[in-house]
């Protein structure tokens, strides 16, 4: 995970959303899930994450907009901008109704997770405030971000177009830049070795 501002709310989401959503949902008291009236807004959302996923922090092509709070435990944010986040659909489905347990995209300290190389597990630093860690640990293991087979392959994937020279460094930091900040701290590292 990476630090990430939220993104404006689109002009017409109010009126778009917002407001027919609310309306739906006091006809629906008992509704087990909200009528989707934010999945037109799904671009703009990624547009605001530079189509990261808030949780992965890596390039998402066709991701989905996670409740951050819940429909279940906090139906009165279905239709709040302010509780979406862009993510890929598997990690949004791992999330499920834990909530606060999950560290918010937006609250994340810059620095808090580093990838190691080589073996391209995502781990929780010592930059984490301690009344964090917990939650940070969480995260991890919750979305399954650490050494997931299906997370480790991604990275090993943008980790492989870099190293064959598909993709520069710079490319790199816009797809998945943890992995960016990794191949920067070791060639930081081999320089200071070779002096």
């Amino acid at each position: 995970m990476i630090p990430v501002s939220p993104p404006p709310e689109p002009v017409n989401f109010d009126a778009q959303a917002r407001q027919p959503g609310n309306k739906w949902l006091a006809n629906h008291p008992e509704a087990k899930r909200p009528k989707d009236y934010w999945s037109s807004f799904k671009g703009d959302l990624a547009n605001g994450f530079n189509h990261l996923c808030g949780y992965s922090a890596m390039y998402e092509p066709i991701g989905t907009v996670d409740h951050y709070l819940s429909f279940d435990n906090y139906p009165h944010f279905a239709y709040e901008w302010s509780n979406y986040r862009y993510a890929a659909q598997w990690i949004n489905s791992s999330k499920r109704t834990v909530d606060e347990q999950i560290l918010d995209p937006f609250q994340v300290g810059d620095d808090w997770f580093e990838i190691l190389l080589p073996s391209l597990q995502l781990v929780v630093t010592d930059k984490v405030p301690p009344s964090e860690r917990e939650r940070a640990e969480f995260t991890l293991q919750r979305l399954h971000l650490q050494d997931d087979e299906r997370v480790i392959r991604q990275r090993q994937q943008w980790y492989q177009l870099y190293l064959d020279g598909d993709l520069t460094l710079t490319g790199l930091e816009k797809k998945a830049p943890l992995l960016a900040r990794a191949v920067r701290k070791q060639q930081k590292s081999n320089k200071a070795e070779n002096k």
